[in-house]
């Protein structure tokens, strides 16, 4: 069954989701739930809505007292949509998903929603249902390996690398998940390759882009190759694939400087007509702009005031983080254009816009990207940021605690999120819950940051002051 996005969805069937996200921002969690489960009812390959709904089902169970989160599914419930497992895999995900709407991390539950998304050929789902467990438990070995399986089942290599590398960071004497990690990753450099594909090695070199097939070449080899390609040139000034050869030979010898130029003549020769071609000429300028501020940064690092070009070297670096952040925006909203309803695009749009300091045309941005289940926290974290930014410390604070409630693990994502909302209340005066947020952090994370200078030092303050 194929993914249905927001777009695919009938009238009827938006409103209702539309009714559902409206809800989840007034924090209706109950009346949310309804809605979504009505919708994936009659729409069940709407993943985002899927995605929605277990978040509303979280931050329902976090709201209540801790009693109901501890609560288990009826196993008689489990036992009944068990038993539908063979005869109808798609009831089973019905069932599976009533059970989750009061006990989002029961185990069983999610174990079977699992295998029955597998059974109905529905992967995003399976793989959803694993990664709300490891929500709960990011080190449960058990559901890594799970997760880790279902990657490779379903072709997604370079993420079922990132699984077995997780696992090898909690376990390093997991020999299977090192085995299978390194499979996995032989795999992911075939089908990136476009080893998969190909039939033999004489199709891949006659494959038109040609970048792979110098990826192994020596320095000397690259210059050989420059020199008879531009030979050729010479004699043919117009043909398209000796020009796109010498930009990627460039680009391969790391002249981007000359790969640049390369690659803007073949823009050139199509006029403008062929997309993948701009795309290449604006990633080079990008990576361009990335080395400029990294030996900016790295000769600022060694050099101090007195140095007489530090003073060049630090607007240098102000102008190329300037224009790579114009950069960024201006392909995030290209690529906006052509798909208005995308909300992931609109959430790097804002998140560009947070980046170059525009906070307040990142506003409608990310409060529209609050939407998609998969960037909503990471909206919610950047909208009190540019609140904080604009002086609205009260939205700033709002929009952070309620991020907060709603993320439970402590992840480089929750950390990131109370420190802000720690330097917001900081800002407002709010010692005491400053304290208490950066405490938080603390406790689960001595190095973060500043955090332990901040927590420190408040009781030498208090010490000071008896």
């Amino acid at each position: 069954m194929s993914l249905k996005t927001e777009k695919d969805l009938s009238d009827p069937l938006r409103g209702l989701w539309l009714k559902a996200v409206a809800a989840i921002e007034l924090r209706n969690f109950e009346y949310a739930i309804q809605l979504l489960q009505n919708l994936l009812k009659q729409e069940p390959a709407f993943l985002s809505g899927r995605q929605m709904l277990r978040r509303a089902a979280v931050a329902r169970a976090k709201s209540e007292p801790k009693s109901f989160f501890n609560i288990s599914a009826s196993p008689l419930a489990t036992v009944k949509a068990q038993r539908e497992l063979k005869k109808n895999p798609n009831k089973t995900i019905e069932m599976a998903e009533k059970i989750l709407e009061n006990a989002p991390y029961n185990f069983q539950a999610n174990m079977l929603l699992k295998d029955a998304a597998v059974a109905a050929e529905q992967p995003e789902i399976a793989i959803l249902a694993m990664e709300t467990l490891l929500e709960n438990d990011p080190q449960d070995l058990k559901v890594l390996h799970e997760l880790g399986r279902l990657y490779l089942r379903f072709e997604q290599s370079d993420k079922a690398v990132e699984v077995y590398n997780r696992i090898n960071e909690i376990d390093p004497h997991d020999l299977r998940a090192f085995k299978l990690g390194r499979d996995a990753s032989a795999r992911a450099s075939m089908q990136t390759g476009g080893w998969a594909e190909a039939g033999s090695y004489r199709e891949l070199i006659k494959d038109k882009e040609v970048t792979t097939s110098f990826a192994q070449l020596s320095a000397d080899s690259i210059e050989q190759q420059i020199a008879e390609t531009f030979a050729r040139h010479e004699g043919e000034p117009e043909n398209l694939d000796l020009v796109e050869r010498l930009g990627a030979l460039h680009g391969q010898n790391e002249d981007l400087d000359g790969a640049i130029a390369w690659y803007q003549y073949a823009v050139d020769l199509r006029h403008g007509a062929d997309p993948a071609l701009g795309r290449k000429l604006a990633e080079l300028k990008m990576r361009q702009l990335e080395r400029q501020i990294r030996n900016d940064e790295a000769y600022l690092a060694v050099h101090g005031s007195s140095d007489p070009q530090r003073a060049q070297k630090m607007a240098a670096l102000e102008d190329a983080r300037k224009r790579r952040a114009e950069m960024l925006i201006e392909d995030a909203r290209k690529l906006l254009d052509r798909n208005p309803t995308d909300l992931q695009l609109r959430y790097e749009l804002g998140k560009h816009l947070t980046n170059a300091g525009r906070y307040r045309d990142a506003l409608p941005e990310l409060q529209r990207a609050r939407q998609n289940p998969n960037a909503r926290l990471q909206a919610m974290n950047l909208l009190g940021r540019c609140y904080r930014e604009l002086g609205m410390l009260d939205l700033a604070a709002k929009q952070l605690v309620d991020a907060a409630r709603e993320t439970l693990a402590m992840d480089a994502l929750k950390k990131e999120i109370i420190y802000d909302l720690g330097v917001v209340y900081e800002r407002m005066g709010e010692t005491e819950k400053y304290i208490e947020t950066m405490k938080e952090i603390y406790e689960a994370d001595y190095g973060y940051r500043d955090v332990a200078e901040r927590v420190e030092s408040s009781y030498s303050h208090a010490t000071n002051e008896t």
